[in-house]
């Protein structure tokens, strides 16, 4: 099968981890050695020891890419997710990160899987983000990030914050907690997994609600269609708080703003190696079935 991939972005975690490097180094030559072309993110330019490679911004990666590899953990990925969504181009994690559920493709099986992926030998899915808007003063609506695991409303102090919050427009509660997680199936396992919210299938049209520390002790998490939009209504005035999204971009809110939460038009494209299984990825990294003896 011919090669699907002729043009390759790669990206890489802002760290001055050797290990990164390496990997970065090793990957360009692999890729050089297959005679494709090779762009390389204008901020991971600075790992490598030479300038051989054209180097890019990332909105230049994103038009003339077909496909960009990142290196690092979930995180790298998170962040090439939200920058290159509306260009289309497909993802490939090579995880040198921790806990992860994103970038599934090892260091010990790095050439196998890449070359493999380049034959188009690969699986492919679909991921939807989220997109936040704000109003302001009852101002119009105004976008202010996009979100691929998700997007939290928290207090950034030790008390907590009292909200309203709608589903289509209807009511469904008040309540007083330390903030609140909208996730996506990507993000049900995510930090909507650690505030005890539920893992959903990464193929699932929906998103979940996820209160952190609620006062109600009733409160549970709540399951709803991916269409649904969110509205929240800050009650507090005097306690600061903000909305974050992917926990890297954070906006401070206030008393009487007014958040709107929703499925971003456009989706991120991942690339996986064949033997890629989700449910195998969530029994080794949440250890299920492991006698612990």
């Amino acid at each position: 099968m011919d090669n699907p991939f002729s043009t390759i972005g790669l990206i890489g975690k802002q760290t001055e981890s050797h290990e990164v490097t390496k990997s970065l180094i090793y990957i360009a030559s692999f890729l050089a050695d297959k005679k494709l072309s090779l762009i390389i993110d204008q901020n991971t330019a600075a790992l490598f020891p030479s300038n051989q490679y054209q180097i890019a911004s990332r909105e230049k990666l994103g038009q003339q890419c077909n496909l960009a590899i990142v290196v690092g953990g979930d995180g790298t990925l998170l962040h090439a997710a939200r920058s290159l969504v509306d260009f289309h181009t497909p993802l490939l994690g090579i995880k040198l990160g921790r806990l992860g559920f994103l970038a599934d493709v090892l260091l010990d099986s790095l050439e196998k899987d890449l070359a493999q992926i380049l034959q188009g030998e690969y699986l492919e899915e679909s991921r939807f983000l989220l997109q936040a808007e704000l109003s302001t003063h009852n101002q119009p609506y105004s976008l202010i990030g996009t979100a691929l695991n998700d997007v939290v409303v928290h207090t950034t102090a030790v008390c907590m914050i009292e909200f309203e919050t709608y589903i289509n427009g209807v009511f469904l509660n008040s309540q007083r907690a330390d903030g609140l997680i909208i996730a996506t199936p990507t993000g049900s396992t995510a930090y909507a997994l650690s505030a005890g919210g539920p893992i959903l299938d990464t193929n699932l049209d929906g998103m979940v609600l996820v209160s952190i520390c609620s006062h109600a002790l009733s409160d549970r998490p709540l399951v709803f269609h991916g269409d649904g939009i969110i509205e929240i209504k800050i009650n507090t005035p005097s306690i600061a708080s903000q909305i974050s999204c992917d926990g890297q971009s954070s906006i401070k809110i206030h008393g009487g703003d007014q958040l709107r939460i929703s499925k971003y038009p456009k989706t991120v494209r991942l690339i996986h190696p064949v033997t890629h299984n989700h449910y195998d990825i969530l029994r080794t990294k949440l250890h299920w079935g492991k006698n612990f003896e």
